[in-house]
């Protein structure tokens, strides 16, 4: 074998080896921060006089910029303006939309400002938080846009693709035809399980330990947040503990993605139809049949009321409200994927109101919050 070669062969087996360690020292750091914060992360505030919340964002930055600033949360520069208001954003920032990650950045700023200014940011985890975090979303190839695929990717994989993908329409002169050769290569890609992993790796090195800092579900004064709902199983939990186990849980399946590893198919809250992030009953069962149920579950959770997102609705107060408002539904389809339907639920000293589309469009610091007109059918 020529000597240069033989040097290359070296080189590159020595680089895989040297990726392979640094990829298991992230890993068992992250690990270890991920358990240190497990314990101590706080899920409970009381004596809040304002909160804000917001529901399923879906990658649509310009939409939820929107909403932040008709709800005067932040100014115009998008710099904390909400004083000592607790802003809740309930899951699912990814998926369906092209900007997770700018929105994650600008999440991570504000929850510095809004802390300094003594208010506070809660970002609750989602299910589409989850499916990314553990690798499980390329089994759902609707979820995944061209854009945040690439938007995670590591910079130096990305580069070499797009280098790759210059070669081979460097030639066409037609802008539809280079646009569609571009579409059919970041598809396939997508496809790719050595891209998939780049992508579930990179994620989780440089913003898991962020995502899995924070909780599933949360109490402010008498009211439960929580992305999809309580079922009467998990409101006999504490909140702590289903933050807790989720949180090591997810830990758990994102450190085997990033390794290649099957996944744990025994698990207690994660991915279970009636865990905090995928329940739907509080928004889909007849009230008549549940009724009973909720007042349950709020009695074991010792709050009066649930807000959950998850289950599209239109933005208006008969359709948000359910149970005689001892359930709030948040999801409105604020997401351009989802019809752009705007809305936020202002709780002022226990007085509960929706902010919709019309008051974005109004000048928001003349317009008190007010019902939003039906804005037409979902289609999910």
């Amino acid at each position: 074998m020529p000597k240069i070669l033989l040097q290359k062969r070296v080189h590159r087996k020595f680089q895989l080896q040297r990726a392979k360690f640094t990829s298991f020292l992230v890993l068992f750091i992250l690990g270890l921060f991920v358990g240190s914060i497990s314990a101590g992360t706080q899920a409970v505030w009381t004596g809040v006089e304002k909160i804000v919340a917001v529901g399923d964002i879906h990658g649509d930055y310009d939409n939820f910029v929107k909403i932040l600033k008709g709800t005067q949360v932040v100014d115009c520069d998008l710099r904390w303006a909400g004083g000592a208001t607790h802003l809740v954003q309930i899951g699912d920032i990814m998926d369906r939309g092209f900007n997770a990650k700018k929105i994650f950045d600008l999440l991570i700023r504000l929850e510095q400002e809004a802390k300094e200014a003594g208010g506070m940011l809660h970002v609750l985890l989602g299910n589409h938080e989850e499916l990314n975090i553990t690798g499980l979303v390329f089994r759902y190839p609707d979820y995944l846009t061209v854009n945040q695929f690439k938007d995670f990717l590591p910079d130096g994989f990305k580069k070499k693709q797009e280098g790759r993908l210059q070669k081979m329409i460097k030639d066409i002169g037609d802008d539809a035809q280079r646009q569609a050769l571009s579409d059919k290569f970041w598809n396939k890609l997508i496809s790719d399980p050595w891209a998939q992993r780049e992508y579930t790796t990179n994620l989780y090195e440089t913003y898991g330990s962020w995502i899995l800092g924070h909780n599933a579900v949360i109490k402010i004064n008498d009211i439960v947040f929580v992305h999809g709902g309580i079922s009467e199983k998990y409101s006999t939990w504490k909140i702590e503990k289903i933050n807790d186990l989720l949180r090591q849980e997810l830990s758990d399946l994102a450190q085997k993605a990033v390794r290649s590893e099957p996944q744990e198919s025994r698990l207690s809250i994660a991915y279970q139809a009636d865990g905090p992030l995928w329940y739907r009953e509080l928004a889909t069962v007849p009230e008549e049949d549940l009724k009973e149920e909720v007042d349950v579950i709020l009695s074991n959770l010792g709050a009066k009321v649930l807000v959950i997102a998850h289950t599209p609705r239109v933005p208006t107060r008969q359709e948000m409200e359910r149970f005689g408002g001892k359930v709030w539904i948040v999801d409105t389809g604020i997401s351009f994927a989802y019809g752009g339907r705007l809305s936020a639920l202002i709780i002022n000293n226990g007085i509960f109101k929706v902010w919709g589309e019309k008051n974005e469009q109004a000048n928001p610091s003349s317009n008190p919050p007010h019902d939003s007109p039906r804005l037409g059918p979902f289609i999910l």
